[in-house]
């Protein structure tokens, strides 16, 4: 699954507005933001980077004003680690990452799972968007930008997913990105705090996973971020099938 979810990690950022492919490298930016969760690189599988292929690498996001950083399956590029270590480079996270199959997904029973809905209106994707913003306690500020990447994954061949509270709005969301390697990632999946332990978050995560196996996917993915969110993710049927390794050069290193 490693090497599956390295390729997806390559298309998905191939499909960036700007696309650098350097050394073994892919590197994705969004012109549109400076996130570094938004503008990122990730190795080919099997990649074996020499010095020069890191500094070019490097380059390009300095070129940008950007921080260069990396997300990957490091098993499926042993070599890799090695060579960005050399160059400075430093772990943000390790995290696990979970997998459904059609055959393991399990959807909340209607009468017991609050109603999920496909976004439509620009105000719908806006709201959407505050409810991120708010679940991720202010990590990132709600903004036009933010509400037209969520269109862009809904109309893109992804799949989004909301609850809306009787006072309406959106209590929760989540997002699934467009398919690529026979497998897709989810994330996004974000709670008000307000409306947390009602089952929003299992609902939408049922909902989008539902809606890419509807698409033909062999498989989705995603990352967790705590024991309570990782529960959520396994009562819909998720199970732990590897880690993702995050590295970034610290400001010191690039001056």
């Amino acid at each position: 699954m490693d090497t599956q979810v390295q390729n997806f990690a390559v298309a998905n950022l191939r499909r960036r507005p700007v696309v650098v492919e350097t050394g073994g490298f892919v590197a994705g930016f969004d012109p549109g933001t400076a996130s570094p969760y938004l503008n990122y690189a990730t190795p080919l599988p099997g990649a074996e980077p020499t010095e020069q292929d890191v500094a070019a690498l490097v380059a390009a996001f300095r070129e940008r004003g950007l921080m260069p950083r990396l997300e990957f399956a490091p098993e499926a590029a042993p070599g890799v680690v090695p060579a960005l270590r050399a160059a400075g480079f430093e772990t943000e996270a390790v995290h696990e990452y979970l997998v459904c199959t059609p055959s393991g997904l399990m959807v909340p029973p209607a009468a017991h799972a609050p109603g999920v809905e496909i976004p439509e209106t620009d105000e719908e994707y806006a709201a959407l968007d505050a409810a991120l913003a708010e679940a991720f306690g202010g990590v990132f500020a709600p903004s036009a930008e933010g509400a037209a990447r969520l269109r862009r994954i809904q109309q893109g061949g992804g799949a989004v997913r909301f609850v809306r509270p009787p006072e309406g709005g959106c209590a929760g969301v989540a997002s699934c990105s467009p398919p690529a390697e026979d497998t897709a990632e989810l994330g996004g999946v974000g709670t008000r705090p307000a409306h947390r332990g009602r089952g929003v978050a299992g609902a939408v995560t049922a909902a989008v996973t539902a809606a890419m196996f509807a698409q033909g996917v062999g498989s989705v993915w995603l990352e967790y971020s705590g024991e309570g969110s990782r529960r959520v993710y396994e009562r819909v049927g998720y199970r732990p099938r590897g880690t993702r390794l995050y590295l970034s050069l610290p400001r010191k290193q690039r001056l």
